[in-house]
């Protein structure tokens, strides 16, 4: 029979082995890779994902991410070339390309992180200095920004890093500049409106005056035209009244007076203040128009 120490001894073996065993393996994953150092100094990269063998106790595996990394800067100001002030907010996509270069020299994401904002605030600075506001905000910002990407991966270079694209978010006047540039935009509007307003208010005054003018031309035309055909008509009806009145003197008298009795006659006045002997009541006393004979008088009696 075995005794109980040998198989003590050799859990305790199996045990050993087991603890090196796990200590001497260690795994990739795609998103990363692995620095070895041993006892301080850099062995090897490892940048393949996968099952990976290393010595035991001595060496120690840094995961170092190999994905595409931001770097937010904060805002900064930048006077262009054309002494204007501009307020940029930009950020940058960078990967570690050289995880040994990375470690040695700046050894975390964070401390790079750090380093990068220093480096891209420089390049901002003197690439924009160099050019006028109207090319940072219209005219070149493309290009621009290509050269600040090229001078911060050449920079960058130095501490492992490759940088992938530099953008500027936003590229403005400071907050003061920007009201006053607002304030004198919107009074150039408004000297414009204006403008169009005076210029509308003047050709509605034109075309509100021709249309006056024509009014009273056609008025004026159409009023004499009416004049012109009441003369022709006043002189027909006076033209028949004539011979109305030289064929029948009578009638025509008779006539007059009927269209007098209906003219001044009406239903709610009736009231007169005329002789009973004036011509206008001729035939209220005689249908023919004719006045009365007068009576002779009686001559007076002879005095005794």
């Amino acid at each position: 029979m075995r005794s109980p120490v040998a198989g003590i001894v050799t859990l305790f073996a199996l045990f050993v082995l087991a603890i090196i065993g796990y200590s001497s393996v260690f795994t990739v994953d795609m998103t990363e890779q692995a620095l070895v150092v041993r006892l301080g100094d850099p062995v090897r990269v490892v940048t393949e994902p996968g099952l990976n063998f290393k010595a035991p106790f001595i060496d120690t595996v840094i995961p170092i991410d190999k994905r595409i990394l931001d770097l937010e800067n904060p805002s900064q100001e930048v006077i262009a070339s054309d002494q204007k002030r501009l307020v940029v907010d930009a950020f940058a996509r960078y990967r570690i390309k050289n995880a040994l270069r990375f470690y040695q020299s700046v050894g975390s994401i964070q401390a790079a992180n750090i380093q990068l904002t220093t480096l891209l605030n420089a390049s901002l600075r003197r690439v924009l200095g160099e050019v006028t506001f109207i090319q940072v905000v219209r005219d070149e910002r493309e290009t621009l920004m290509g050269r600040i990407r090229d001078q911060l991966d050449h920079e960058a270079g130095g501490y492992g890093i490759q940088v992938v694209d530099v953008r500027i978010r936003r590229a403005d006047l400071p907050e003061q500049n920007s009201q006053a540039v607002y304030q004198r935009m919107q009074t150039e509007r408004q000297r414009e409106a204006a403008e169009f307003r005076a210029q509308g208010g003047q050709k509605a005054q034109e075309i509100r005056s021709n249309a006056d003018r024509e009014a009273t031309v056609i008025v004026a035309e159409a009023n004499s035209t009416a004049e012109q055909v009441r003369g022709e008509g006043d002189g027909e009806r006076n033209r028949l009244f004539a011979e109305a009145y030289g064929k029948d003197p009578d009638f025509f008298a008779f006539y007059r007076s009927m269209t007098a009795y209906e003219n001044g006659l009406k239903s709610n006045d009736t009231r007169f203040l005329l002789r009973p002997d004036s011509d206008f009541f001729k035939f209220f006393s005689n249908a023919s128009g004719k006045p009365p004979v007068a009576r002779a008088e009686p001559a007076p009696a002879p005095k005794q």
